[in-house]
Formats: structure tokens, C-alpha cells, sequence
């Protein structure tokens, strides 16, 4: 997608729980927009999770996270890549922790483990210049800027329970809203 592309995207559906026989949130939003969003699987794998994410889920230096690592396609290109971290104790012999597609996606399976997703979750964007791996698999050339996002989100009783890291080579717009008082 190039940055000249109106889409704001929207947040909300990647954190609800998707109903029985309901796609995947990007499938959808592509979808909406007249385009064919789809993802592969490029690796499931229990380890010791980045700084940032061993300090999110409070977790001894011993402990491990799943991750699950994505490559995003819009229209057959690559745009983004992501890799979702669960901690291990509750992943662990749950699909989280399996190769393969989870029904209704990762949301819809914590949200049947009890651990539903808060309305806003924390997010942090950064620009940096794309690392030589990211080049190869966004098909980008070298010097080239990527926007990483991180969604730190909690269940709404308080758990941390994702952490999301979004490698994108497209612009992004969206938009706040304020709750209600």
C-alpha cells in the first residue's frame, strides 16, 4: 500500500473476539476496502522474549514466551510483518503455542481462556531504517524506513497478556476516540 492510500485503520477489530465461522480481523478490513488481505504462518516458537516484552509480562529471567511470527500480504505483497508474544505459562499447550491457524485468531482463542482483551490497549511507534532480514522478507530495498508498531495489551481484569510487534511499510492513519465519561 503506498502512503498516498486513504485506509484509516481501525484497532477495535483486531482486540474483539470474532464470532463462529467470522474470518480474521485483516481478511475483513481488507476485504472492506475492495482488497485480499492475507497472512502466513512463518513460525511458531517458544523463547526468551525481548527486554521490552519480558518487562511487560512481568516475567522472571528463566521464563519464556511464545511467539508467533506473521507475514502480512495485501493483494499477494508483503506490508507487514508480525510477531505476537504470549507468555509461556499460558500458552503452552494451547494452539497459541501450536503451528497452524488458530479459528476466529489469537483474540478469540484467549478471550475462551478467560483473558479478554481491554478496550485500549497501550501502543508505541517508532520509524527506523529496515534491518537486511526485514528488507528480505518486505521485499524492500536497503535504507529503506519501516513504522513498528507495539501493542502492550492487558485483559480487562489487569493480566498482561499480548504483546504485538508490528513491522510495517505502510503509511498509517488512525483515528482516536474519547471514551465517555
Amino acid at each position: 500500500m503506498s502512503s498516498d492510500d486513504s485506509w484509516i485503520g481501525d484497532g477495535k477489530p483486531y482486540l474483539t473476539p470474532r464470532g463462529d465461522g467470522m474470518g480474521d480481523a485483516w481478511s475483513a478490513e481488507a476485504a472492506a476496502r475492495g482488497h485480499r488481505g492475507t497472512q502466513q504462518l512463518l513460525t511458531v516458537e517458544e523463547i526468551a522474549p525481548p527486554i521490552a516484552v519480558r518487562d511487560f509480562f512481568q516475567m522472571r529471567p528463566a521464563e519464556m514466551a511464545v511467539v508467533r511470527r506473521r507475514l502480512i500480504l495485501l493483494d499477494g505483497t508483503p506490508v507487514e510483518l508480525a510477531d505476537s508474544y504470549y507468555p509461556a505459562r499460558f500458552a503452552r499447550g494451547t494452539d497459541l503455542a501450536k503451528r497452524g491457524k488458530i479459528r476466529g485468531g489469537a483474540v478469540t482463542l484467549l478471550a475462551a481462556m478467560g483473558l479478554i482483551p481491554e478496550d485500549s490497549p497501550l501502543e508505541d511507534a517508532v520509524a527506523e531504517i529496515a534491518s537486511p532480514s526485514q528488507c528480505e522478507a518486505l521485499g524492500l530495498r536497503p535504507g529503506t524506513p519501516v513504522l513498528i508498531l507495539t501493542r502492550f495489551t492487558r485483559s480487562i481484569n489487569g493480566e498482561p497478556m499480548e504483546v504485538s510487534v508490528m513491522t510495517m511499510t505502510r503509511h498509517l492513519r488512525y483515528r482516536q476516540r474519547k471514551e465517555a465519561s
